[in-house]
C-alpha cells in the first residue's frame, strides 16, 4: 500500500530542491528521504525527480504529481495544524471527591471560575481513598488518611462536630445540665429528644455521644434524611436536636435558624485533609482547588482551629 508521507516528503523535496534541505524541513534522517522518494518512485513506476550534484530537477512526471496533490497535502497539513493547536489548548479535567455538604458549602460557588474542566465525585471516604489510588480521582478532601504509599496528604483545617437544635426548641433544662455538668442526667433528657441524622454520618452521633457520656447511643433518631443540609433545612425554625460538623451550621447560626446547643465536652474533633497522588498530571489545577477551599472555609462560632 502506498503510505501517504511519501507524498509530504515528495513534496518536500519538490519546494526545498534537495535531500539535505528536505531531511532538515522534515526532521528525518537524509536516508529517510531518499527511501520515501525511492518508494514512491517504485509504485508510480516513473522517475520523479533527475538527480543533478547540486539540486533535486523534477521531471515531467514529477511535475504533473505536485500539481495534482498539492492543494491536497496542504489541506491536510492545515488539518494536522489545526488539532495541534486544539490538543495545546484543550482544558484538561480533573475528578475530584469530597462530600456533598462540602461541595455544596465551599466549592459550587465557584466553578464557573475554574480555568479547567471538573468532574465531582460524592462518596464514601474508604471508598474515594481507593479512587484517588487507583487513579480515577485526582484529589480529595477528606477526614481519613490511606496507607498507600504513592498518596501524600497535607492538613489544612479542623472541624469540630457538635450539637444543634432548631431555633424553637426549648433548651432550658440541657443548659442547665451542661452547667451542672450532670452527665447522668443530660444522657437521658438528650436521648428522649426529638433527633435528626443521615444514614452515613450516623459516625457523628456516635463519636460525639460516645466523647461525651463514655457509651453509644441507645434511642433510635427519628428522622433519617438523605443529606446534612436536608437536617438543616429541617431543623430551620423548628424543634429538635442534630450533631454536625460546625463548618456546616454557621450560616444558619448566624440567621438565628438554629442553634449552637452544646459543643460536648471533650470536644469532638476532626483534622482534614487535602489528598493527592504523590506523582500527579494536575499540579497546578489542584493547587488552585485547594487555594479556593483554603479561602472560603467558613468558620462557625470561632469552633474552628487552625492546623499547626
Amino acid at each position: 500500500m502506498i503510505n501517504l508521507e511519501w507524498f509530504r516528503t515528495f513534496k518536500v523535496i519538490y519546494e526545498a530542491g534537495t535531500l539535505s534541505a528536505a531531511a532538515q524541513a522534515l526532521f528525518i534522517s537524509q536516508p529517510g528521504v531518499s527511501l520515501h522518494l525511492s518508494s514512491l518512485e517504485s509504485y508510480a513506476g516513473h522517475r520523479l525527480f533527475d538527480r543533478d550534484t547540486r539540486k533535486m530537477i523534477a521531471t515531467e512526471r514529477g511535475t504533473m504529481l505536485y500539481n495534482f496533490i498539492i492543494d491536497h497535502i496542504n489541506k491536510l497539513e492545515e488539518a494536522e495544524h489545526n488539532l495541534h493547536r486544539k490538543s495545546k489548548v484543550e482544558k484538561p479535567t480533573v475528578s475530584i471527591g469530597m462530600s456533598i455538604e462540602i461541595f455544596q458549602h465551599i466549592l459550587e460557588a465557584h466553578i464557573s471560575e475554574l480555568p479547567f474542566n471538573l468532574i465531582t465525585r460524592f462518596a464514601d471516604y474508604p471508598q474515594m481513598l481507593q479512587e484517588l489510588n487507583s487513579g480515577t480521582l485526582d484529589f480529595i478532601l477528606t477526614p481519613q488518611k490511606g496507607t498507600q504509599y504513592n498518596l501524600e496528604y497535607k492538613p489544612f483545617t479542623k472541624e469540630r462536630i457538635v450539637l444543634i437544635c432548631g431555633n424553637q426548641t426549648d433548651t432550658t433544662e440541657l443548659d442547665e445540665l451542661v452547667l451542672k455538668d450532670e452527665r447522668t442526667e443530660l444522657k437521658e433528657w438528650l436521648s428522649g429528644q426529638i433527633w435528626y441524622t443521615t444514614a452515613a454520618e450516623m459516625e457523628h452521633l456516635k463519636r460525639f455521644w460516645f466523647a461525651s457520656f463514655d457509651t453509644l447511643p441507645s434511642f433510635r433518631p427519628k428522622y433519617v434524611l438523605p443529606s446534612l443540609g436536608s437536617i438543616l433545612r429541617c431543623l430551620s425554625n423548628g424543634k429538635g436536636f442534630a450533631v454536625v460538623p460546625d463548618f456546616l451550621c454557621g450560616s444558619g447560626i448566624a440567621a438565628n435558624a438554629v442553634r449552637l446547643a452544646w459543643e460536648g465536652s471533650p470536644p469532638v474533633e476532626n483534622t482534614l485533609y487535602f489528598g493527592k497522588r504523590r506523582t500527579t498530571a494536575y499540579p497546578e489545577e489542584i493547587k488552585y482547588l485547594e487555594e479556593i477551599v483554603a479561602r472560603n472555609w467558613p468558620v462557625c462560632a470561632e469552633l474552628l482551629s487552625p492546623v499547626n
